[in-house]
């Protein structure tokens, strides 16, 4: 049964949510924002053109903490117990990792619990009372993106880093969620009567970890397990949301195609996905595996802090599908916060409005196939959405045919290298060259 607008005057519920704050504690306002090393802004500060602007900067860099500070510290104070909007606050919040800078190379144990300690505490001061959900990212281990499974024991093993999480989340996790975190880096948890949260360690489907040659299919029981959890939803009636890092169509072939196959069978108990790691702003369909036509979900994909997102959900009432309704997109101009007299507080502006942008019925699956099929055909609303795919600053190349094609046959890929999935578009590219294409953009 396919999701229904909620009735009029049903409740629903604002989720903040959070991804890829990458603090690097190097920061340095002044220094150089252009520079041959993987990450700049770091160094003396200089009189010359191109510094580094105090809250971040349109370059090879990571942000200082008082930017991310100060995007908290802008947020509404207040929050709400009752799943409901009505006090103007939100009602959870998602965080979907990559705490640390992209230093990888001078990163130690240390300086990663440091950055998980120091962002969990400041996230725990300025959202008071709000139960935040977090999840793994690739940036929390070192070396970057090595996360053994569970059965490797040892100095090897990530047990340093998953204990460390659940001493840093315990007030925010039930003790069954603190449990599974400890051995696998992923979680269960109820946000509110009726919707359950999964945070899944998108980490054991990860293209760059490299422990996954050993076993690639289910390399901690997390498939599995995921479907033990759906299924007693199921048959409690509870929703479900799932949260994690890297979205599923940037997995490893065996783990992504496993995981559409869980999603299609249990089309009618998750209401909604929501990652991470691309710092971009798209989307990933699910359709129906007997004739790939019928959109049955689709993964969120949210940009990285110099934005946030809140998601407007159907809230707890009988019969709600915890379902997105829409969703905003704040932003920081970093040129004009910059600019601005020292002292200023920058403020996020509010980007666009999913629905209001693109003239969308709904936020369902069903809406963003049309979404899609309708971009095609529509240049303008295209470059509308490439507008905002790059958080409304796109780089000077436009996006032209090859691009488009490419772009288009992404959004409609829940799963790894299907080119059947993009026939629909009738790609005037080979599957291949929009798989070239792919690769070509510079993940986190």
């Amino acid at each position: 049964q396919p999701p229904t607008p909620p009735p009029p005057g049903a409740p629903t519920a604002r989720i903040l949510f959070l991804t890829d704050l990458h603090w690097d504690r190097q920061y340095v306002p002044g220094s150089a924002a252009a520079c041959p090393d993987p990450l700049c802004c770091r160094g003396a500060p200089h009189e010359r053109p191109g510094a580094a602007g105090f809250w971040g900067s349109y370059s090879k860099c990571d942000l200082p903490l008082h930017t991310i500070d100060a995007l908290l510290a802008q947020l509404p104070n207040t929050t709400s117990d009752n799943a409901s909007n009505s006090t103007g606050g939100f009602a959870a919040a998602y965080w979907t990792g990559d705490i640390p800078a992209h230093d990888v190379w001078q990163q130690s144990r240390g300086d990663q619990l440091r950055a998980l300690r120091t962002v969990t505490a400041l996230l725990r001061a300025r959202l008071g009372g709000l139960r935040v959900f977090p999840a793994v990212g690739n940036h929390e281990a070192t070396p970057v993106n090595a996360f053994p499974p569970p059965y490797v024991r040892g100095n090897r093993s990530a047990a340093w880093l998953y204990d460390a999480m659940a001493e840093a989340w315990q007030d925010w996790l039930p003790p069954a969620a603190l449990h599974t975190l400890r051995a696998g880096g992923f979680y269960t948890a109820q946000v509110w009567p009726g919707l359950r949260l999964v945070s899944l360690n998108m980490n054991f489907c990860s293209q760059a970890n490299f422990w996954l040659l050993i076993n690639a299919t289910d390399p901690a029981g997390q498939l599995q397990w995921l479907m033990g959890v759906l299924a007693d939803a199921e048959r409690d009636g509870e929703k479900v949301h799932i949260i994690g890092h890297i979205p599923p169509a940037h997995c490893l072939h065996s783990w992504s195609w496993n995981y559409y196959r869980i999603v299609n069978r249990f089309e009618g108990t998750i209401a909604a996905q929501f990652f991470g790691h691309t710092h971009l702003d798209e989307f990933e369909l699910f359709y129906d595996e007997e004739t790939l036509s019928r959109p049955v979900s689709i993964a969120f994909v949210a940009p990285s802090v110099a934005g946030y997102r809140v998601y407007e959900v159907a809230a707890s009432y009988p019969g709600s599908s915890h379902a997105v309704l829409d969703h905003e997109t704040f932003i920081l101009n970093l040129t004009e916060a910059n600019a601005a007299p020292p002292g200023t507080a920058p403020r996020w502006q509010r980007l666009y409005s999913a629905r209001e942008a693109y003239g969308l019925p709904t936020a369902f699956p069903a809406d963003w196939d049309q979404l899609v099929r309708r971009m095609q055909d529509d240049e303008q609303l295209f470059q509308k959405f490439w507008f905002h795919l790059h958080k409304g600053h796109p780089p000077r190349e436009p996006c032209g045919g090859p691009c488009k094609a490419a772009l288009l046959c992404a959004l409609r890929s829940g799963r790894a290298a299907d080119p059947a999935l993009c026939r629909p578009l009738r790609p005037a590219l080979p599957f291949p060259h929009i798989q070239e294409l792919w690769q070509q953009r510079r993940l986190c």
